[in-house]
């Protein structure tokens, strides 16, 4: 096939070669459930599942014991928000979200108020989607147990004061939860003051079904309560065999990039600096979101006077991109992101997310300005 330059690396990310070869030996050779504890075959598959915690652990600034692996960032924030739902069952509950979380977090606040017994505040955000610290902070009730918030926007890679909000949890005794999906392996990150964090593989260079929960411990804060029962593994946490070759290829993945994150940064912000000049050039194109405190590789452009959907499909025939979260990507319906930020509807779904990664290079950058600008002339002049 065809492909087309691919800049919807926040969507997936391709595994890096490191990564491939890592895994393959423990599909084959060896094979062993790392729950096996009396064999050789379970005795390889655990070191290797022990040694990919430590990796996934390094790249956060946690401590091994505290990654909980799982399917993924989806099951990662179930575990999180509906285990400590539980843990403090019979309790009267109030949740601090943000309107521009992504749909994992808010669809399963809304399970919770849905199933009653929860109350969750949604705080709006400005023009440039940031949330107000005053706001956050007069949000807080006496039965308020968790802020959920995530560390960058996966739409428009706009960061929150993670640090502050901290702070706050630290001062008020809340459980802080942090979605550092976008964030690991970005940018640097690391768990000071925050209680639960969850990170995917996928994201980052790895396999698909493989993502982490991590749980700080020595607190006297509650752990989440499991959600998936039989067995005990991960601690208790969260039962079933583990998927010790995507378990390696998350560790190897998070090696990857606790290395080359700095450097591949600047690279990627030069690059996408060059995209926005160029496509900022076209009349009437306008960037969502805050220019400076963002996410270095990636940018959410709304093109005025063009119809969504065609602009998107175009695009699409030889640059793929995308207009928000892939969870979402099926939806004619505008960003809830930019909804939020108080972008009309028409401008929110004539917005593309571009996002690049390490197989992004100068010359796809050119040639995705020259293409696009062809596109929204030629629906401009219809």
């Amino acid at each position: 096939m065809n492909y087309p330059i691919y800049l919807d690396y926040n969507a997936t990310t391709p595994c890096a070669p490191e990564v491939i070869q890592a895994m393959l030996p423990y599909f084959g050779t060896h094979f062993g459930n790392a729950a096996s504890k009396s064999h050789p075959f379970g005795w390889v598959a655990e070191n290797a599942v022990e040694d990919a915690r430590e990796k996934v652990a390094n790249l956060i600034g946690s401590k091994p014991k505290e990654i909980i692996f799982t399917s993924g960032a989806t099951e990662a924030i179930n575990l999180g928000i509906k285990g400590i739902f539980e843990s403090y069952a019979g309790e009267k509950q109030h949740y601090v979200t943000a309107q521009t979380e992504h749909k994992a977090v808010l669809d399963t606040f809304s399970d919770l108020e849905r199933r009653g017994g929860a109350e969750v505040t949604y705080l709006p955000v400005n023009s440039q989607g940031e949330i107000s610290l005053e706001e956050l902070e007069k949000s807080i009730l006496p039965h308020t147990k968790m802020i959920c918030l995530m560390w960058a926007n996966n739409e428009t890679g706009v960061i929150h004061p993670i640090s502050e909000v901290a702070e706050l949890c630290e001062k008020e005794g809340l459980i802080f939860f942090i979605d550092a999906v976008q964030a690991a392996g970005k940018i640097p990150i690391n768990t000071k003051g925050i209680h639960l964090m969850a990170i995917s593989a996928h994201k980052l260079y790895g396999p698909k079904g493989i993502g982490a929960l991590y749980v700080r411990h020595n607190h006297p804060l509650p752990k989440p309560l499991a959600q998936i029962h039989g067995g005990g593994h991960e601690k208790g946490m969260r039962s079933g065999t583990l998927n010790v070759p995507a378990i390696v290829g998350f560790g190897e993945a998070a090696a990857l990039r606790l290395k080359e994150m700095g450097q591949e940064g600047k690279r990627l912000q030069d690059l996408r600096d060059k995209l926005e000049k160029g496509l900022l050039d076209i009349p009437t194109v306008f960037l969502n979101g805050n220019q400076h405190n963002r996410l270095p590789h990636v940018s959410n452009l709304a093109f005025a006077g063009v119809e969504g959907e065609e602009l998107l499909k175009k695009v699409n025939l030889k640059v793929a991109v995308s207009s928000g979260s892939a969870c979402t990507s099926i939806s004619p319906k505008p960003s809830h992101v930019l909804q939020a930020m108080g972008l009309d509807s028409d401008l929110g779904r004539a917005s593309i997310r571009f996002s690049l990664g390490k197989d992004t290079n100068e010359k796809d950058i050119y040639d995705t300005v020259s293409w696009v600008k062809e596109v929204v002339n030629s629906l401009r002049d219809k």
